[in-house]
C-alpha cells in the first residue's frame, strides 16, 4: 500500500485579535496552507522536482520547513542544543531537497507536525518582546522577528508549492 498525504485542515486566521494571537494565527493559516498543497499526493509525487533546474520538492519543502521551525524557535530563540533534523554528512546545505526519499514521506510529515508542537510549546509563555543573538550574524532580533520571519518564509514557499503542485497533477487554488 503506497502512503498518500492526508487531508489538511487549515485554521481561519482571526479577524480581530491580540498581536500574539495573530502572528499564531497567521503562521498555522501557513503551516496548514503546505499541508494543504500537499494533501493526496503520493510519497513518489510529493518527491518530485517538477520544475527544472530547480530541486525544490513538495516534500523537500515538509522537510525544510521542519528544520527551520527548529533552528528559529528552539535552538535560536531559546538556545535549545538541537541539532539539524536534515544534513548532508559532508555538511553542504540543501539536504532537505537533495536527501528527500518518497519511501520515508510518512515519517517526514510526522517529524514536521513533531517539530511544530515542539515550537509552539517552547515559546508558549515567551514575550513577543524576548530578545536573542542571531548565532551568525552575531544581531539581537525579537520572538516578534521570529513570528514575522516564519509567517514570510512559509508565504514564499507556499507560492513554490502552488506551481509545484500544478505541475505535479493540474491542482490549483488555495
Amino acid at each position: 500500500m503506497t502512503w498518500t498525504a492526508p487531508q489538511a485542515q487549515r485554521s481561519s486566521e482571526p479577524y480581530v485579535a491580540d498581536e500574539r494571537a495573530m502572528l499564531e494565527g497567521w503562521l498555522d493559516w501557513h503551516r496548514g496552507t503546505l499541508l494543504h498543497k500537499c494533501a493526496g499526493l503520493t510519497g513518489e509525487q510529493l518527491a518530485q522536482a517538477p520544475v527544472p533546474p530547480s530541486g525544490l520538492s513538495l516534500l523537500g519543502l515538509v522537510r525544510h520547513m521542519a528544520d527551520v521551525e527548529r533552528t528559529w524557535f528552539r535552538s535560536r530563540v531559546l538556545g535549545e542544543q538541537v541539532a539539524p533534523l536534515y544534513s548532508h554528512p559532508d555538511g553542504r546545505s540543501g539536504a532537505a531537497f537533495d536527501l528527500a526519499d518518497p519511501a520515508r514521506a510518512e515519517e517526514d510529515f510526522a517529524i514536521l507536525a513533531a517539530e511544530v508542537d515542539a515550537c509552539r510549546a517552547a515559546v508558549a509563555g515567551v514575550p513577543l518582546e524576548h530578545t536573542f543573538r542571531h548565532d551568525r550574524t552575531g544581531e539581537t532580533m525579537s520572538l516578534r522577528w521570529v513570528y514575522v520571519h516564519m509567517i514570510e518564509e512559509y508565504a514564499r514557499h507556499n507560492g513554490h508549492a502552488d506551481l509545484i503542485r500544478e505541475r505535479i497533477d493540474g491542482a490549483t487554488g488555495e
